[in-house]
């Protein structure tokens, strides 16, 4: 049987245009924050609100944008949202309030949700059946690659070299995503598939998510409350510590050991079932926000780091897989989607409340209970999925049966 071919131009380009989408979110992401209260005197609550709206945005127009690509086709709707997107990282060049900021993170959130939903749409398009968790995974290591680089360059960026070189970077990364969309051709089958009239049992809100994904993603989006503390205030956290140059290797450190782990983490997760990893990763999260919470050196502080990253980067993906496992082979684009749109929530909300928190105790005491926090959320993954969850040749088999 022939094998049937996955790195196509139109898969690396998707990839590509995903990765730097997601290097921009994640640059501004911990480099915005440290401006608001530093350059534009906002408070910490107000720093929280500017991934709060951002992500309240992309969260909105997904639906909508799902209409527009049933109506349009995939390809206008990925290049118009990769043009609001980069419109949106030029205008930072000219906001000097935080209330002109609140309103640009809006407009920008809204090219984001529509690009990652059309993305999602696409790469779900173009990979060969045969390939499918094969191209999955590396589609979705794009997005943890950007996830890795954008913070680390983002800090880089504004310790050494200023906001106005800071900014013109992100606008260099949201063009490298629109010059690369625009390299996806769709077959004409694609194209008239994407303006097919949906069905009615895609209609409403059961169109929108799918619900085999819920459970999981909401224990994903509860763990989100807490990894959004780490996302959009470390940076600031390492400041007030005097850790200020640790904090652009923070993410670095964190990156190598997810990387390193991943192989193991994976293999261990088909052979003996999700709870003989997720058990021990939250014990591990739970211990890096202690850790982190102590720091007063550098070693401890990218020590911390190192649990974190094997700890959230072992459970995010272990997740996100849970996710796609519980759907129907035909539903596993809407599971993703449902699973990245709570989970969003999750970190949306968690930013705002973070910043509230902030105002009243320090960011060592938020990181110290944050790890108890943690540790009952054992509870909420048992009840919602864990305790269901057979060996794993078992539940193979279930998952087999069940999406036929």
């Amino acid at each position: 049987m022939k094998v049937q071919k996955l790195w196509t131009k139109n898969f690396l380009s998707v990839s590509l245009s995903s990765f730097f989408l997601f290097l921009t979110f994640y640059y501004l992401l911990v480099t915005l924050p440290i401006y608001s209260l530093h350059d534009l005197d906002g408070k910490p609550s107000q720093a929280g609100l500017i991934v709060t709206i951002f992500l309240l945005a992309a969260i909105i127009i997904r639906p909508f944008a799902g209409k527009w690509i049933e109506n349009h086709g995939k390809r206008i709707v990925l290049i118009a949202s990769l043009s609001i997107f980069a419109l949106g990282s030029f205008l930072y060049y000219f906001t000097s309030t935080m209330n002109g900021l609140f309103l640009l993170r809006f407009f920008h959130g809204i090219g984001f949700g529509m690009a990652t939903t059309v993305a999602g749409a696409i790469v779900a398009d173009i990979i060969p059946e045969s390939r499918r968790g094969e191209g999955m995974g590396y589609y979705a290591m794009s997005m943890n690659l950007a996830m890795v680089i954008g913070p680390f360059l983002g800090l880089t960026a504004m310790e050494q070299w200023g906001n106005a070189t800071m900014f013109g970077i992100s606008i260099l990364t949201s063009l490298a995503a629109l010059i690369t969309g625009l390299f996806i051709t769709l077959p004409k089958i694609m194209k008239i598939r994407s303006k097919v009239i949906p069905s009615i049992e895609n209609r409403g809100l059961k169109g929108l998510f799918e619900a085999s994904a819920i459970r999981i993603a909401l224990v994903g989006g509860i763990f989100a409350l807490v990894y959004s503390s780490i996302l959009s205030f470390v940076s600031v956290y390492a400041k007030e510590i005097g850790l200020a140059e640790a904090a652009s290797y923070f993410f670095v450190v964190y990156a190598v050991v997810m990387l390193m782990s991943r192989p193991f983490t994976g293999k261990w997760f088909d052979k003996y079932g999700p709870n003989f990893i997720i058990y021990p990763a939250i014990l591990c999260f739970a211990a890096g926000m202690v850790l982190l919470s102590m720091s007063e050196t550098s070693f401890t502080f990218l020590l911390s780091a190192a649990l974190i990253g094997l700890g959230w980067g072992t459970l995010f993906p272990s997740f996100q897989t849970i996710a796609l496992q519980s759907a129907a082979p035909k539903k596993r684009g809407l599971a993703t989607a449902t699973f990245l749109s709570i989970f969003d929530m999750g970190i949306g909300i968690g930013s705002f409340i973070v910043g509230v928190i902030t105002t009243k105790v320090a960011f060592s005491t938020l990181y110290f209970y944050s790890s108890f926090f943690i540790l009952g959320f054992l509870a909420v993954y048992y009840f919602l999925h864990g305790r269901n969850v057979y060996p794993a040749e078992k539940e193979n088999e279930t998952l087999l049966k069940a999406n036929g």
